[in-house]
């Protein structure tokens, strides 16, 4: 059977803690783990964990309760807890990449991914704005959709990591139609939702207010959802975000497109941050993710919850039976 790879991301933040945690599962499928062995052989001491770390090699078994599947990749310099080092931006890399590899040609089926430190990656020389972007260049897909999720709700952005003044120029008929198609075609093939019913939130306050606040809603959002209706998918009109996620509307929600990332994403996260995950819509594998950073001031100290990647495991597995 082939593995889920979780990439154990910065390794000076709490990510190799919540990646030692995948030994309290018991899978029928190979959870593995891409990671320096010796470093997480020093983070479970340092948590006082016993744990059995076995170097995967491509054995056909399960992931047993104890036990932790490892694929050893090689920290350029030892780690220190907390303390961001640039000489390990490669390292982390790393494991992107051969996750990323094992998916595309069908190693595995897929990846869940720990935290990463963007700005130590710049830092070292390497232009990285996310893992998103990053899986979406290594496919070669011309456009991927970024969608937080709960167990109650999800939200799917039309822009990702921009500044805030770029976000009105950034917001296309081009890009709407592509998102939209992208998260369409998933919540029907991924998700097996046959008939989604999709919430839209407007650009500016009101959802522009007919006008008064702005014209994007009139001139570019709502005339592309209206071609979608049209073809009778269950899609609102542009609607006002400080509305939209009240209980009533959301009921019989399955997923809600907001514009921008502080959007929906502080709404979703309020609800249910640490039980919430990330998953990239548009890539030909399954890639979730915890919704939560490196916490540098938290590693080694066993006080990092797991919880988020145990449910991007849970998410990504059930999607690979699908």
């Amino acid at each position: 059977m082939l593995p889920l790879y979780v990439t154990s991301g910065e390794p000076a933040g709490i990510g190799p803690d919540i990646c030692l945690s995948l030994a309290e599962r018991v899978d029928e499928r190979p959870i593995v783990v891409l990671a320096d062995l010796n470093m997480l052989k020093a983070r479970a001491d340092q948590l006082k964990l016993s744990v059995a770390l076995i170097e995967y090699t491509g054995q056909d078994a399960s992931s047993k309760k104890g036990q932790l599947y490892v694929e050893h990749v090689p920290l350029n310099q030892p780690v220190a807890l907390g303390e961001l080092n640039p000489n390990n931006a490669a390292y982390v890399l790393e494991q992107l990449r051969r996750s990323a590899d094992y998916a595309m040609s069908a190693k595995s089926v897929g990846v869940a991914t720990a935290p990463v430190q963007k700005s130590v990656m710049n830092e070292a020389g390497i232009h990285f704005s996310g893992h998103t972007e990053y899986y979406q260049e290594f496919a070669g897909v011309e456009r991927v959709v970024m969608m937080l999720a709960t167990k109650t709700l999800r939200v799917a952005l039309a822009t990702t990591h921009l500044p805030l003044r770029a976000v009105a120029d950034a917001i296309s008929k081009e890009r709407l139609h592509q998102v939209i198609d992208i998260l369409i075609h998933d919540l029907k093939s991924k998700f097996k939702i046959e008939h989604p019913h999709i919430l839209v939130c407007g650009l500016n306050p009101h959802a522009g207010e007919g006008g008064y606040l702005g014209m994007e809603e009139i001139e570019v959002i709502n005339p592309v959802l209206e071609s979608y209706r049209a073809q009778g998918i269950n899609m609102s009109l542009s609607l006002p975000a400080d509305t939209l996620f009240t209980p009533e509307n959301l009921k019989d929600a399955d997923a809600v497109l907001a514009m921008y990332h502080d959007q929906g994403l502080p709404v979703l996260k309020s609800q249910g941050f640490g039980e919430a995950i990330n998953i990239t819509l548009g890539l030909p594998f399954i890639r979730t993710s915890v919704d939560h950073g490196t916490a540098l001031s938290l590693a080694g100290t066993g006080l990092a919850k797991s919880s988020s990647l145990h449910v991007a495991v849970d998410l990504a597995l059930d999607l690979a039976r699908h």
